[in-house]
């Protein structure tokens, strides 16, 4: 439940003082309040459409209702029967309901107080009257600017002022001076529902039609890269027992259903992964700002690796080539921040769905045939391979993904166990093992250090804290593992866009167990 907060009145000097309103006034308080929270979906041009059925920019339209229910939508007198008070209040009890409105952007106590008092006093609306769509202005836009205080710009005055008109939201728990709860400003829940927003916004496929491969481009570099759809369907996770080179905690076999997603036609590079991790800001060991500005954007919130200790890349080359010894953490944060700027919903791919990416419909050891393999893959066959080669320089897998096999291993979300797969039956759909340990955790498909038996699409690969054994740091680093030189990650994006809380959870499933 948020609290309520008196409304803010912006003064000419540029502080906030508070005051308190006895009887409605439908100018100041409702008005505001209708126009940014109702107006965008009830309006003449969309009240046919998007399940809105009905308008309420005029009086007239308004007290008319629309087809759910009628001219009973406000009875003057009483707010408790008023569906335009009482559905603002449905979200407290069941969040999903499709009658709770707003839909996406609750009110708090205090703005439903304020719509229930206004019919409680006759629903008064001024002849001539007509509302106007207005951007909707919460706590989340304007809580930068209140931790860091006056003097406001001009385009700074006018947001504070539509908070204030539309009821100055306050979450529960937030204090200016300092003392801040999990709704403070800073990479948390909070973070994650703005970057869902804007993602909700920008994503427009809805079906594994609609899926098209896509060249993208990262609005903080202009680095480009490439995402291939990889259809939805089901395969045999896992290895016979039959297979060489087979590991015990491939099996066993399995099937397993996936649903549809975007992965990145090549690993990660160094073009796209440094400039995250070298930001030149002053973090603290977490990867948190030290200070974040009032005209902060959501990507410079996200927590972002601290200073490497050393030339990361060990002279085997950055430009083309892909990026290496970052923690899960680290490539899971990477992960937000290319989210937070580009609109659509980046993580980690689950080992399922890697293993079934790779595999691109095939059933062998590696998704192309053995003999070739070579064509396909950067490997280490004769143990002489002294680093890593660009991307791209092998041949593609059947669904036209390169280097699946070798080159650099591949970061999955998931815990390492030796039993994943056991209890496993029928076929189980979208897996994931939830970290609850640091260590260890799944790396996929093998190196340009591996011999081809450690490639193999079924292939697990266990993670170790001696991956740590150079860093200098106590306690050790939770963004880089130095001796790591062959271990990198590539990015998927899911069709299906999961709410914040998974969002956060997932894009923070790295210090699990820490």
């Amino acid at each position: 439940m948020r609290k309520s907060f008196l409304p803010i009145l912006l003064v000419s000097s540029g502080c906030l003082a508070i005051a308190e309103a006895e009887e409605v006034d439908f100018m100041t308080q409702i008005k505001p309040l209708f126009e940014g929270a109702c107006v965008q979906c009830h309006n003449p041009e969309k009240a046919d459409d998007e399940g809105a059925e009905y308008d309420m920019t005029t009086m007239e339209a308004t007290f008319k209702g629309g087809e759910s229910y009628g001219s009973d939508v406000i009875t003057p007198g009483d707010g408790n029967d008023s569906p335009v008070y009482w559905m603002t209040t449905i979200h407290l009890d069941d969040p999903d309901d499709s009658e709770a409105m707003p839909p996406k952007k609750p009110l708090n106590e205090y703005q439903q107080n304020l719509i229930k008092d206004w019919i409680d006093q006759g629903a008064k609306w001024p002849e001539g009257v007509v509302l106007e769509e207005a951007p909707r202005v919460t706590f989340q836009n304007v809580r930068q600017l209140l931790m860091t205080g006056g003097p406001f710009n001009e385009k700074q005055i006018e947001m504070l002022t539509l908070w204030a008109k539309q009821g100055a939201d306050w979450p529960a728990g937030i204090s200016l001076g300092g003392a801040v709860d999990e709704d403070a400003l800073g990479d948390n829940l909070s973070l994650a529902e703005a970057i869902r927003e804007n993602i909700i916004a920008n994503s427009p496929e809805k079906s594994e039609e609609e899926m098209k491969e896509y060249t993208a481009t990262i609005p903080k570099t202009g680095v480009k890269f490439e995402m291939v759809p990889i259809p939805g369907g089901e395969f045999m996770m896992g290895s016979p027992e039959d297979e060489a080179g087979r590991e015990e905690s491939e099996g066993p076999q399995h099937k397993v259903k996936v649903s549809p997603f975007w992965m990145g036609k090549f690993e990660v590079t160094w073009n796209m992964y440094e400039p995250f991790m070298i930001t030149g800001v002053a973090r603290n060991k977490d990867g948190s700002p030290e200070n974040i500005p009032a005209d902060a954007e959501l990507v410079d919130v996200v927590s972002s690796p601290t200073t490497p200790y050393t030339e990361m890349s060990f002279g085997m080359g950055t430009d083309g080539y892909p990026a290496i010894c970052m923690t899960q953490h680290a490539a899971n944060k990477f992960c937000q921040w290319l989210s937070a700027q580009t609109g659509h919903y980046y993580r980690l791919p689950t080992e399922a769905e890697w293993e079934y990416a790779c595999r691109a419909g095939t059933t062998g050891p590696f998704h192309c045939p053995e003999d070739q393999l070579a064509e396909y893959a950067v490997m280490d066959p004769e143990q002489v391979r002294v680093g890593y080669e660009k991307v791209g320089t092998k041949k593609p897998n059947p669904w036209g993904l390169y280097d699946m096999h070798g080159n650099v291993m591949e970061w999955v979300l998931d815990q390492y166990t030796e039993e994943a797969y056991t209890g496993r039956s029928g076929v189980t759909e979208n897996p994931l093992v939830i970290p609850t340990t640091l260590y260890p955790r799944v790396a996929k498909g093998g190196s340009w250090y591996d011999p081809p038996e450690y490639l193999r699409s079924a292939g697990r690969a266990p993670s170790d804290e001696n991956w740590k054994v150079q860093d200098p740091q106590l306690p050790k680093s939770i963004w880089y593992h130095t001796d790591a030189h062959w271990l990198g990650f590539r990015v998927v994006r899911p069709l299906e866009v999961p709410d914040a809380e998974k969002m956060h959870e997932l894009w923070n499933l790295g210090r699990n167990g820490e």
